[in-house]
């Protein structure tokens, strides 16, 4: 018998050991302790091997921001070199993360031919704090011509270098900002220091006027979880769509999905924890403290999560988990899906973004306390985030935008694009009773619930549920924005979040500066001001189902924007008050903010005319010549056939004939329309109407495409469809 590729896939992955042999892991717990940062140029590797007087000041500089000692740069420089080559590095390379979405780096090695014929390994202060990579290809948005070439990148010192390992030897990594000839920033770290830094400012000057004067700074905590998805990579293979665009163009609904339920933290298979403990060493040694592992709700779908980290160091991690989890995927057969809807009709992928706020003393800032109605200081900063999200949701919804995330939010898995707060029944009642609509005094504190179980004590009750529908929601300390994409960076939203409660702080400090001015008391001033804030920012609190139909119209009711995709979304960036909150605190200037406004209206066009350019050769070049070779035989059989038979009645197989005929004429067509809108678009100059084009026309084509295509699949002979189906690679894990 001959197998078909398919088919050939499918015979290999059932002869792979399903079950890894059991063995005694390679590590004890200590041995893994001692793993932790192993391959991190970090505080403890710094003390080791700086002079005393350097790493002094070079710690001032990481912990407090204060500037690094030019003079410094030769030691480090030096000791980062040693340690690296000490460790098997034969190459450097300033990584950074330019306006693609993505991390880059160029490599260069250490060692230097000598005139006599030898090499020196060479590595200067000045070759670590400034790299010159060629800029030219890299996207700016206008901010240079694309004969301008030059782009700079210079050492992050807050966060620490690290080495990768490649096949014959290992890189140090230099985390770095990437700008432009002009100073201006060309990558999306620059903005997401300098969103941190006006955040800081304007939360010391809240706490300065509350009479906190020990506080020195504020730190931007976050806790990023990373969904994915895993398939065969003998299937993966087998589908341009998914190697083109991430994401599969055709292909039927599974017979099974999630609708048992029954995957969400089931037990882990067995190849996929092999890959799993592989990716965790990994990032264990790259000080990544990665916390949990477990199925998500979609077959094939699982998720990773670390511990808290300060925000630039945890966007730098999130970007390290990935390409881990992509290399160590290969490495174990599989292929990484990171798009947010690679599958249609089940569970996509995002990336919860959990933020706090921790000051120099290390105390959370959104921490409740026992008697939250009390604490004044929480009270300030929780109106501050109500009132970010409230008068700034073009901001929120700008750091969530893609064509990719545009398949996911508002499915039944992610949130709306409509931005509410969810705060639990408690909380809410705290506010309201504050702002004068709820009489009484709300009880706060620890609850316990009797669960009928004679051997268990009463468990606590926590003082909120989780709100998984919710696109911003107060999980306790903490906030959780649940609307950013897995395939996306999330320095957007943090630059974002970032910008929009600094721009609430300051309206908020400068009120109670002219109250006290003015000679109001300052527990008075703070009461009147917590009062008008909740009165004026009630409506973005939502604790119901952002899923339903009845919390869009009283979402509407309330004046909440609906920015559904993101070509509408993105129009929002050249508003004048959407600009203020970047450019106030200095966080984007206009011309950098527009910059990205065109670099993302530009990249979401291009995405989807990359689709349609997949779409159009997969259905013409694979489809149709299975269904037609299917078509043909099937004719043939019913022809023979009413020659046996020797009748004129209808037969059975004209129905078939007749349904397959029906589907394989209309995707030639829809194919030929869509051919036509996809040239139509190529003649559109100006980048907002090309994005409005796509959304309206390229994109309901492809759908269109889409749906004769699946019909096909659902009614084909199965050994003679050209693509690995659903069940295929969801199931064969």
């Amino acid at each position: 018998m001959v197998f078909t590729p398919r088919e050939h896939a499918i015979k290999e992955i059932a002869e792979t050991l399903a079950v890894a042999p059991c063995k005694e892991p390679e590590l004890s717990n200590t041995q893994r302790s001692d793993m932790f940062g192993r391959d991190v140029f970090n505080m403890r590797a710094m003390r080791e091997r700086l002079p005393k007087g350097v790493f002094q000041r070079l710690e001032q500089t990481i912990k407090n921001g204060a500037q690094m000692n030019p003079s410094d740069a030769d030691v480090i420089a030096s000791a980062m070199k040693d340690w690296a080559m000490e460790r098997g590095a034969t190459h450097y390379t300033h990584w950074f993360q330019p306006m693609t979405g993505t991390t880059a780096e160029k490599h260069d090695t250490f060692l230097t031919p000598t005139s006599d014929g030898q090499v020196i390994s060479q590595f200067s202060g000045d070759m670590l704090i400034q790299g010159q990579p060629d800029a030219s290809s890299f996207p700016s948005g206008g901010l240079r011509s694309t004969f301008e070439a030059r782009g700079y990148t210079s050492w992050d010192p807050t966060s620490p270098a690290f080495l990768i390992s490649g096949p014959l030897g290992r890189t140090l990594y230099i985390p770095t900002v990437f700008y432009s000839y002009t100073g201006e920033s060309l990558d999306r770290k620059t903005p997401l220091l300098r969103s941190e830094d006006a955040l800081s400012n304007q939360c010391v000057r809240l706490m300065r006027l509350l009479g906190n004067t020990s506080v020195t700074g504020v730190q931007v905590m976050i806790g990023v979880e990373q969904e994915y998805f895993l398939i065969d990579r003998r299937l993966y293979m087998l589908r341009p769509d998914l190697i083109l665009s991430g994401r599969t163009l055709y292909g039927a609904r599974p017979l099974k999905g999630q609708e048992l339920e029954d995957h969400y933290f089931g037990a882990i298979p067995s190849r996929v924890m092999a890959f799993m403990q592989d990716a965790e060493d990994q990032l264990f040694a790259l000080g990544i403290p990665v916390l949990t592992r477990h199925n998500e709700v979609a077959p094939g779908q699982f998720e990773i999560a670390p511990v808290y980290e300060s925000a630039n160091i945890a966007t730098d991690h999130n970007m390290l988990i990935m390409e881990v989890l992509r290399t160590t995927a290969e490495r174990h057969g599989f292929a990484c899906l990171f798009h947010e809807k690679p599958f249609t009709g089940v569970n996509g992928s995002g990336k919860h973004n959990n933020w706090s706020l921790r000051d120099s003393n290390g105390y959370n800032l959104l921490e409740p306390g026992d008697t939250p109605r009390d604490n004044a200081q929480f009270l300030l900063f929780l109106a501050a985030v109500l009132r970010a999200m409230h008068k700034h949701p073009e901001t929120m919804r700008i750091g969530t935008v893609g064509a990719s995330n545009d398949h996911r939010l508002g499915a039944h898995e992610a949130p709306p694009a409509i931005l509410s707060v969810y705060l639990g029944e408690q909380l809410t009642s705290i506010i309201k009773a504050i702002a004068g609509k709820q009489d009484g005094s709300p009880s706060w504190g620890s609850r316990t619930m009797e669960i009928g179980v004679s051997i268990l004590p009463p468990m606590p009750i926590d003082v909120s549920d989780r709100n998984r529908t919710s696109p911003m929601a107060f999980t306790g300390n903490r906030f959780e924005f649940r609307a950013g994409g897995s395939s996306q960076s999330v320095a957007p939203i943090n630059i974002a979040l970032n910008a929009a409660v600094a721009s609430a702080l300051d309206d908020i400090s400068s009120d109670l500066e002219k109250s006290i001015a003015a000679g109001v008391p300052l527990l008075k001033a703070v009461q009147d001001l917590l009062a008008r804030l909740f009165q004026e920012h009630e409506p973005i609190i939502f604790n119901g189902n952002n899923y339903s139909e009845e919390w869009k119209k009283e979402a509407q009711r309330r004046g909440l924007p609906n920015y559904s995709n993101t070509v509408v979304a993105l129009e929002q960036y050249s508003r004048p008050d959407v600009m203020k909150v970047f450019c106030s605190h200095g966080v984007l200037s206009e011309r950098e903010l527009l910059a990205r406004q065109g670099i993302l209206i530009e990249n979401y066009v291009r995405t989807v005319s990359i689709e349609a350019q997949v779409a159009l050769s997969l259905g013409r070049t694979s489809i149709m010549p299975a269904v037609l070779s299917w078509q043909k035989d099937l004719a043939d059989l019913i022809l023979s056939t009413r020659q046996v038979v020797g009748t004129d009645t209808p037969m059975p197989e004209e129905t078939v004939f007749a349904r397959l005929r029906s589907h394989s004429t209309a995707l030639i067509e829809e194919l030929d329309k869509l051919e036509a809108v996809w040239n139509e678009l190529n003649t559109i100059e100006e980048p907002i109407k090309a994005a409005r084009f796509a959304r309206d026309y390229v994109l309901p084509r492809m759908r269109s495409c889409r749906a004769e295509a699946d019909a096909l699949e659902e009614i084909m002979d199965n050994r003679r469809w050209p693509l690995p189906s659903y069940e295929e690679m969801l199931w064969l894990n």
